[in-house]
This record gives C-alpha cells, sequence and structure tokens, in this order.
C-alpha cells in the first residue's frame, strides 16, 4: 500500500516521501479501515520538523522518528475486523484519532473509532478528532464553561479555535473570536457574537473581561492576557506557537502552570487525549447541527509534503484535509 514515510526530522517537503510498505496487520480488538481522507494539523507539523526540540524528549524519538509513518486523523470505511471487535463490521463508515494515519490503510482499536457523522464527507470527518477532542476537552473539562459566561477565543479562525468557537456557543456562552481581518466574516458565520481584529486593536483595547479565555495562539504574554480575565475567570492555554528552538511555547505554559496555585484565576493548559467517548460526542453536535467542520484547502494525498508547508506557514481559515 502507498504511504507517506519519513525517516529523519526536517522541513515536511525534505523529510517526507511517497513509498510502499505492507498493509497493516490487525490484533484481535482491532479494526483495519481503508482511508477515504486524512487531515494535518500542527502536531502532524511538529513532530515532524523535531521542533520545538523538546517533542523530540516526550517518547518521539530523539535523533529520528520512531514511527516511519505520521498522521493521526482519518476517515474511511472498515474492510476487516479482529476476533473480539463488536462494535464494527466490514462496510461500516467511521473516524477517528489513530496513529500512522498517512496511508491507505490503518489498524486501530475499536476503542478510538467511531461511526462517522451522517452528514459529513469523509474529508469533512477527517477534519473533526483531534482539533474537535482538543477544542471540547478545552472548554468542558479544563474551562468548564457555564451558559451565559462571556468566552473569548484566541485564534478563532484556525484549526482548533473554529470548533472552540462553535462547541462554547452549543454551551450556551456569549463568544467572542480573535482573528484577522480576512477571517472576521468566516468567524461570525459560525456563531461569535463578537469578533475581534487582532490587526487593529487588542483583546483589552475595550476593556471587556471574560469569564473564560482559550488561548490557542500563545502569541501575547501571559500578563496580557490575563487582565482581560475576570478576577475569578479561567484560562485554558491550547499549545500555541512562537517561542525558541529548543522549548516553543513550553516555557510560557510552564510559567502558567507555576503561577496557578497563587493566583485567584485559574491557569491551565493540557494535552487533549482521543476516545471514544468524547467522539460520539461530537458526532452528536455535529449531527445536531451545532458543529460543522471549517475547511481551507484540500489537498491529494501525494500532496501532504505541500499540505504541511502551507499548515506551518500559520494562517490557515479552519482546517488542511487530504482525499486519500
Amino acid at each position: 500500500m502507498r504511504a507517506v514515510l519519513q525517516y529523519e526530522y526536517g522541513p515536511p517537503e525534505q523529510v517526507l516521501e511517497l513509498g510502499e510498505v505492507d498493509r497493516p496487520t490487525l490484533e484481535d480488538d482491532q479494526v483495519l479501515v481503508r482511508l477515504h481522507a486524512t487531515s494535518v494539523h500542527p502536531g502532524d507539523w511538529h513532530l515532524i520538523s523535531g521542533l520545538p526540540g523538546i517533542v523530540r524528549l516526550m517518547g518521539f524519538g530523539v535523533r529520528r522518528p520512531k514511527k516511519r509513518v505520521p498522521g493521526s486523523e482519518i476517515a474511511g470505511r472498515v474492510e476487516q475486523v479482529g476476533d473480539s471487535v463488536t462494535q464494527f463490521q466490514p462496510g461500516d463508515d467511521v473516524y477517528g484519532e489513530v496513529s500512522q494515519a498517512f496511508a491507505e490503510y490503518v489498524s486501530a482499536p475499536q476503542h478510538l473509532l467511531a461511526p462517522k457523522p451522517a452528514n459529513l464527507t469523509f474529508e469533512q470527518a477527517a477534519a473533526v478528532p483531534v482539533s474537535g477532542f482538543t477544542a471540547l476537552q478545552a472548554l468542558r473539562d479544563k474551562g468548564e464553561v457555564q451558559p451565559g459566561q462571556k468566552v473569548l477565543v484566541i485564534g478563532a479562525s484556525g484549526g482548533v479555535g473554529t470548533y472552540a468557537v462553535q462547541i462554547a456557543k452549543s454551551y450556551g456562552a456569549e463568544v467572542t473570536g480573535v482573528c484577522s481581518t480576512r477571517n472576521l466574516e468566516m468567524v461570525k458565520s459560525i456563531g461569535a457574537d463578537h469578533v475581534i481584529d487582532y490587526t487593529k486593536e487588542d483583546i483589552g483595547d475595550g476593556g471587556q473581561l471574560y469569564d473564560l479565555i482559550v488561548d490557542t495562539a500563545g502569541s501575547r504574554s501571559l500578563s496580557t492576557v490575563r487582565r482581560s480575565l475576570t478576577p475569578d475567570g479561567t484560562l485554558v492555554i491550547v499549545g500555541g506557537e512562537g517561542g525558541g528552538r529548543w522549548f516553543g511555547a513550553v516555557g510560557r505554559t510552564l510559567k502558567a502552570i507555576l503561577l496557578s496555585p497563587f493566583a485567584k484565576q485559574s491557569l491551565r493548559a493540557f494535552i487533549a487525549s482521543a476516545n471514544k467517548e468524547d467522539l460520539e460526542t461530537l458526532t452528536g453536535l455535529i449531527e445536531a447541527g451545532k458543529v460543522t467542520p471549517v475547511i481551507d484547502r484540500s489537498y491529494e494525498f501525494s500532496q501532504i509534503p505541500e499540505a504541511l508547508r502551507y499548515l506551518g506557514e500559520g494562517h490557515t481559515q479552519g482546517k488542511v484535509v487530504i482525499t486519500v
């Protein structure tokens, strides 16, 4: 089968190559999926480039990547199931977050997959898992969002941000999205009650305080963001770019974690985790019409390095998907 292979760290267009590998074998609790679509997200770019350097110390390989095939988001059709699989059968359309997704076939534990939302194409479904998990868990679990709260989403036009705006609205929050001029109308169209054009004003210029801020950008200092929080508000830091070559945005995140016990405001950071229950929650929101994936561009399978290069430029509107 075709797969995108990686043997060293570096720019995606230099270290990724299209090759042939054997189809994955199945364990008893696994499902073999023929991919129809996958997606790229910032985590892919970091793991392929090996930047910031700290990602290499997180179990992915210090000198070179441990896994030859990168990628993590899939949507496709079940071709075969293991002996102990009870939740799926051949012919089922599924989606989820798995490992080694840049390939024509993947094998995955059944607990990491869910039926594809009936109202989404494969391409749309592949754009959901990682960013959807992150937005949902940031708002519901870390932010403990409540109806009527004022919620600010920094980076509202990005992969996680577009989901965060919609999910916060589904919880009954009053949502303000921060984005650039070209993305204002899109962010309004997905449900933001208010928008801030960061090229013309900053989040604190209007004097508004927020009960919950979800920061997916990481481009502002911690003190700047905290000034826009209510005295007992919550800041949830989601990833973020910038920082040095070795530690990236980790320093800012650690500062927030260390400061939080001494502050009345709650300063939180986390790494999203894939699970079937949250995938089904996202499916329910999608099928109810409360959440719709925002797709920026679609690439062919052979163009994954180009898709990652575009993603790395940092100006995507929603998600970048791959047709397999």
